[in-house]
């Protein structure tokens, strides 16, 4: 089980003390955000592609770097990062070869089916206001998925106009980063 290799490797590093060269504080030291998509590819190469060392930003992560919500999980982060952590920065980073740009909720709801959920499950959350087309939809390109996540944040209300958002996107084969959009 891959839990308990890690659990017990982290009994050595935590024994030997190699924690000691992360020791930071809370307060991110450039004062900026990055959300970025859980891609797995992006784990070691973002933060070295961007010169990101441990304790410079505060890093989020959901499936494709999407926020379709003003109150979601992700702004709610982001405003406590601004107002209680220092943040000056947004920077929105998506990837090519996203695995979002080809979700298909009709597809995705299949899946959950065939691996046990009860469509009465399914069906009961679609009555209770769930849409899973909104949830659960992918996107044509990640440009205009980067745009649009950034133009929630920066309109959302409780933004103050100094915090400036940027979107970018990264090659997850070779690290190269693009500009979207910027704000100076």
């Amino acid at each position: 089980m891959h839990l308990d290799e890690m659990l017990a490797y982290n009994k050595r590093f935590v024994e030997d003390k190699k924690y000691e060269k992360y020791t930071t504080n809370s307060i991110p030291n450039k004062r900026m955000v990055v959300f970025t998509c859980m891609e797995s590819r992006l784990v070691e190469l973002l933060p070295k592609a961007l010169n990101i060392q441990n304790g410079d930003v505060k890093m989020l992560k959901n499936a494709g770097a999407i926020i379709r919500k003003p109150f979601d999980s992700i702004m709610k982060s982001i405003l406590v990062a601004v107002y209680e952590l220092q943040a000056q920065e947004v920077t929105v980073i998506g990837h090519h070869d996203c695995g979002m740009s080809r979700v298909n909720p009709d597809e995705l709801t299949k899946k959950m089916t065939d691996k046990g959920i009860k469509s009465e499950t399914i069906e009961s959350l679609k009555h209770a206001g769930i849409n899973f087309h909104d949830e659960f939809n992918g996107f044509e390109t990640v440009e205009e998925s980067i745009k649009q996540s950034v133009l929630i944040i920066r309109n959302h209300p409780l933004l103050p106009p100094h915090v400036k958002v940027h979107g970018l996107v990264i090659d997850p084969g070779t690290g190269k980063v693009d500009v979207v959009t910027r704000q100076d």
